[in-house]
C-alpha cells in the first residue's frame, strides 16, 4: 500500500539525515491525514482498506498540480531558488505515485473509448473524460488529458 511505502521512506529519510526529502514526506503525511478527517464524515474508504489507495493517489496528484502551479509563478517572478524547492517536493511526491501513462498509451485510451462510446463530437467530451478518469485516473495527469480528448473529438 502507498501509505506504507510512505511511511518507510519518512523512516529512512529520517535515518539518512535526508532533511529536503523528510520534510517533503511529512508534507505527504499531513495531507492525507487532513483527507482522512474529511473523509471521516463521507462514505470514503477507511485507511488501511484497498479503496484507500486512489483516495492516497488524489491527493498526490493534488499536491503535484499545487506544486507545478508554484513553480510557474516562481519563474514567473524570478525566485528559481524557490521553483528548485519546489521541483525536489514534486521529484519525491512522484515517487510515490502509479506509473503515468505516456503520451502514446493515453491517445489509444481515448481512441479506443471514443469508439466504445460512438462518441462523434465535442458534445461527447463529457462522457469520453468521465470514462477516461474512471479507468486511468491514478496513471493520468487529467488536464492533459483533457487537450488530448478535445484534439481527438474536434
Amino acid at each position: 500500500m502507498i501509505r506504507d511505502d510512505i511511511k518507510a521512506a519518512q523512516i529512512a529519510a529520517m535515518k539518512a539525515g535526508d532533511k529536503e526529502t523528510r520534510n517533503a514526506v511529512s508534507l505527504i503525511q499531513a495531507a492525507i491525514k487532513n483527507r482522512d478527517i474529511e473523509a471521516r464524515t463521507g462514505a470514503a474508504p477507511a485507511p488501511g482498506t484497498p479503496g484507500d489507495d486512489s483516495l492516497v493517489v488524489e491527493v498526490l496528484q493534488k499536491m503535484v498540480k499545487q506544486r507545478r502551479e508554484s513553480i510557474d509563478m516562481y519563474r514567473k517572478g524570478g525566485r528559481e531558488e524557490l521553483a528548485a524547492a519546489e521541483e525536489a517536493e514534486v521529484a519525491t511526491i512522484e515517487r510515490f505515485l502509479p506509473a503515468q501513462l505516456d503520451e502514446a498509451a493515453t491517445t489509444a485510451a481515448i481512441q479506443a473509448i471514443k469508439a466504445e462510446l460512438g462518441a462523434t463530437g465535442m458534445k461527447d467530451m463529457g462522457r469520453v473524460m468521465a470514462e477516461l478518469k474512471a479507468r486511468h485516473g491514478s496513471q493520468l495527469d487529467m488536464s492533459k488529458a483533457s487537450d488530448w480528448v478535445k484534439a481527438a473529438l474536434a
